[in-house]
């Protein structure tokens, strides 16, 4: 069954292979504890199209978190070969890598990640200034994109005068500092409440629609498969099922596939 699943994994969607932003072809990751190896991922294979909206959920241990690291050039397949654009991250410099970090790829993380020294302005503007932006280019673009998540009004706050959701939503900002093709989201409403979550979801979406950016969220929130066009199902390292939105029915206490099969 397994095997099944990762066969029809780059068939998911009907594209052409150009609009594919992210592949990843037989991915394994296997980490050395003492004497016993740790497969955390084990020949994983998957395509994302450009401009979709992609969640990849499992329970822990799934491998999400390493399968999110791959994508995000984060850590290095101990086999395989993950493509962004069309590259091969493996065969990047870690120059390249840092290139690609601020120009192309915008990062959101559970725990914000913000630099508590420094205002929502400057967070936001941070990945401008390393992109070689000028002073007055960097502020204008940055109050902008805080405009854009509805903070206008507290671009000059530091991160502990604002509350979850608020920083959540400078991270938001900052993640499209530079206008990146992809978004990778980890956890992005794991340390907020129901509504605040809600928010971040519907502004992700928002973002994705307007900007016509790839967003791809590692997630244990269930708000986030109303909104996916696609959610795929980790297990043990594997790929085990991939879902169009429309093919999921959520009901109170569990969600089932087509057909009433609980998932």
């Amino acid at each position: 069954m397994a095997e099944d699943t990762q066969a029809q994994a780059s068939d998911a969607s009907p594209a052409r292979h150009d609009d594919y932003i992210i592949q990843v072809r037989d991915v394994w990751k296997t980490y050395r504890m003492g004497d016993e190896e740790v497969h955390a991922l084990r020949g994983v294979n998957l395509d994302v199209v450009r401009g979709e909206y992609l969640s990849i959920m499992g329970p822990s241990g799934s491998g999400k978190t390493t399968m999110f690291n791959m994508v995000g050039a984060l850590d290095t397949p101990s086999k395989g070969e993950v493509l962004v654009n069309g590259v091969n991250m493996g065969s990047l410099k870690q120059a390249q890598i840092a290139y690609l970090r601020c120009h192309s790829v915008g990062y959101i993380f559970q725990s914000f990640n913000l630099i508590p020294v420094m205002t929502a302005l400057e967070n936001v503007a941070l990945p401008m200034v390393f992109s070689g932006m000028s002073q007055k280019e960097y502020e204008e673009k940055a109050a902008h994109k805080l405009s854009l998540v509805g903070l206008g009004d507290r671009m000059h706050h530091k991160p502990f005068e604002l509350s979850g959701g608020q920083q959540q939503r400078v991270a938001v900002a900052r993640s499209i500092a530079n206008d990146p093709d992809l978004i990778l989201a980890d956890e992005p409403t794991g340390n907020l409440d129901l509504n605040t979550g809600k928010e971040i979801i519907e502004l992700l979406l928002k973002l994705q629609s307007e900007s016509g950016a790839t967003i791809v969220t590692n997630t244990h929130d269930h708000k986030m498969l109303g909104v996916s066009d696609r959610v795929v199902d980790l297990r043990d390292g594997q790929v085990e099922r991939i879902r169009k939105a429309d093919e999921i029915t959520i009901q109170e206490g569990r969600i089932e596939g087509i057909g009433g099969v609980e998932m």
